[in-house]
């Protein structure tokens, strides 16, 4: 169920404490953490903290909470000292989704080129 923790996702389990993560930020809402394979020099994930699958059903759902993770997004961009960065929601395993619990990647420190991917 949307909004609920769920036992088989890998970022409840992070929220819940039993994955260890190296948290960089944390609100009442959201967790940033640095993401274990990354793709750019800074790469940190952003998620809330209630369990939903992908970004759009945290936008029908809890809109407040995806403004929080867009805004902290920023901020982990000006913690991390970025003057440019890419903030990329995947949807679906076709986009790349491989954890299916709504995350936002912060990815920097580096020339991004475009298309992504």
């Amino acid at each position: 169920m949307a909004g609920e923790p769920q036992d088989d996702c890998l970022f409840c389990k992070i929220v819940g404490g039993k994955i260890p993560a190296t948290v960089v930020r944390e609100t009442e809402t959201t967790l940033a953490f640095r993401d274990i394979n990354p793709q750019a020099p800074t790469h940190v994930l952003v998620i809330p903290k209630v369990h939903h699958p992908d970004a759009a059903s945290l936008a029908a759902a809890e809109p407040a909470i995806l403004a929080d993770v867009v805004r902290e997004a920023g901020e982990v961009a000006a913690d991390e000292k970025l003057d440019s960065y890419r903030l990329v929601f995947n949807t679906g395993s076709g986009a790349g989704q491989t954890v299916f619990h709504a995350h936002a990647h912060v990815l920097g420190g580096r020339g991004l080129q475009w298309p992504p991917g």
